[in-house]
């Protein structure tokens, strides 16, 4: 059994709390590494760590400090298997779509090189005799994130890449269920030739969230989790004067409209409803057919395909998706399957009892498919993340759009529609952050912005993007004038440019 550390100061650190967590192979169920979870102690340790290292690493140019970032990701290449392997080993997913969650992780790296371009500020010249105005954007200090299970890789690069890139010091604390990737990304910034002290990692629970909420050191704290967790660390830190963003739960909607390609929007949502045994904030978790026609023909269609989904290993390349990341996150969801049965959903597909012949003791479950939910349901209410689809019918367009907009999350949302007035009345309609058009998982690229409304986003910034420089920077505005042998003498009022 490996025996995982912190990562402070550049090196790894044992645990001194004496609490640990067991961490899982959620193929096997075996326990497969013990995991230290910080004090408040240890907390603190890498955030002095953190606060030492800064001030040389905010004097560094940008050029340089995107210097850093550029090989990472050529390290990141160069052990490229290795990661994906290692992340499939402690979460579950197939190696195949480890890799995309490292890939879609370096991507945000990537736009994060360019912050030579990113961190210019304005200038006017000339605006009042001999006066000229500029601004400047600056670091925070030190920073954090507190990121989760099911994208190990992808989000902590979203979350430090754009920090580090902007001269501040992050303060790393990842998942309790599968750090070992964000341990092997702090090791290789390192061998890229970030200083010690810049990237911390802190393994941990509850206790070091507080910690870090309560540290007044750091200044911005981003978040991505479950609604309820992601409300309470927004309230927290944000009465304790820090800047928060946090990203919660999800119930994505597809909307297929009658005049939709049925063989797109059936393969849409086999992938993306049961992709990564649906543990993705951004996975389809209902399916909305308009009109009695489309629902019948997505019904019939769809229950064969999810009859037919290959469960597998994680080291199995013709899996379509892999085991649940904890016996605990297979309960619930077993249990989930449970109440929409007894709320009075017709269940199409019962994956329930699936069991993987030599993996008897994984996590795993096949998919299920449930027709004819109801808005006033818990399955349709609230976010199951497992392989569940729920199938909501909809008499006509209005009432299509009307199930999105009235559900408390508001992340993810698409339509499939041969109709293009139809996609841009939706698309300017829907109140949810992120929309497809003909496009089941909606994920914008890097140099775009990621966030959801409502209740699945706390905060007035999004994650990468241009709002990521916008987070983790302060501006700063110089009004400047030079001696010109100008005598003004000495003025009362309020100074004016003219």
């Amino acid at each position: 059994m490996r025996e995982l550390t912190h990562f402070i100061g550049g090196k790894h650190v044992p645990g001194t709390s004496g609490r640990f967590a067991d961490g899982y192979q959620p193929m096997t169920g075996e326990v497969i590494s013990r995991i230290p979870l910080a004090s408040k102690a240890e907390v603190r340790a890498a955030v002095e760590n953190a606060k030492a290292a800064w001030p040389a690493w905010a004097a560094t140019n940008p050029q340089r400090r995107a210097r850093v970032l550029t090989r990472f990701v050529d390290l990141v290449a160069r052990d490229n298997e290795e990661l994906a392997e290692l992340l499939a080993r402690e979460h579950g997913k197939t190696i195949a779509d480890a890799k995309g969650d490292i890939q879609r992780g370096i991507e945000v790296v990537e736009f994060a090189c360019g912050i030579p371009h990113l961190l210019k500020g304005e200038f006017t010249d000339g605006a009042g005799p001999g006066i000229d105005i500029y601004s400047m954007r600056q670091p925070l200090g030190v920073v954090a994130g507190i990121t989760p299970f099911n994208f190990p890789a992808m989000i902590p690069m979203w979350k430090f890449a754009p920090a580090i890139a902007c001269g501040n010091a992050f303060i790393l604390k990842p998942s309790e269920r599968d750090p070992g990737v964000p341990l092997r990304l702090a090791e290789l910034l390192i061998e890229a030739g970030l200083p010690a002290g810049i990237l911390n990692v802190v393994n941990g629970d509850k206790q070091a969230v507080d910690a870090i909420l309560e540290d007044p050191d750091i200044k911005a704290v981003g978040f991505v989790g479950s609604t309820p967790i992601a409300e309470y660390i927004y309230t927290r830190g944000c009465a304790a004067g820090k800047r928060v963003q946090c990203f919660g739960g999800a119930k994505n909607h597809m909307i297929i409209m009658p005049d939709a390609d049925m063989n797109q929007a059936v393969d849409a949502l086999i992938g993306a409803g049961y992709g990564s045994a649906g543990e993705r904030c951004m996975a389809v978790s209902v399916a909305v057919p308009v009109g009695k026609g489309t629902a019948e023909e997505l019904m019939n269609r769809l229950v064969p395909r999810v009859e037919s989904l290959k469960i597998g290993p994680s080291t199995d390349s013709s899996a379509d998706f892999g085991p649940l990341v904890t016996r605990e996150a297979l309960d619930r969801v077993r249990n989930y399957v449970e109440i929409g049965i007894k709320e009075g959903a017709t269940l199409s597909v019962d994956g329930r009892d699936f069991k993987m012949q030599g993996y008897e003791d994984g996590f795993y479950m096949g998919g299920c498919l449930f027709d004819n939910v109801t808005k006033d349901m818990r399955i349709y209410k609230e976010e199951i993340f497992g392989p569940v689809l729920s199938v909501v019918r909809a008499e006509g367009y209005g009432e299509a759009l009307s199930l999105a907009n009235d559900h408390e999350y508001g992340n993810g949302v698409a339509i499939f529609t041969r109709d293009g007035d139809a996609a841009r009345d939706f698309a300017s309609k829907v109140e949810v952050g992120m929309v497809g058009v003909n496009v089941p998982i909606p994920v914008p690229l890097a140099y775009y912005t990621f966030g959801g409304w409502k209740r699945s986003g706390f905060g007035d910034l999004n994650q990468h993007g241009p709002d990521a420089v916008r987070f983790y920077t302060k501006t700063k505005t110089v009004t400047s004038r030079w001696p010109s042998g100008i005598k003004d003498g000495a003025s009362f009022t309020m100074p004016l440019m003219h």
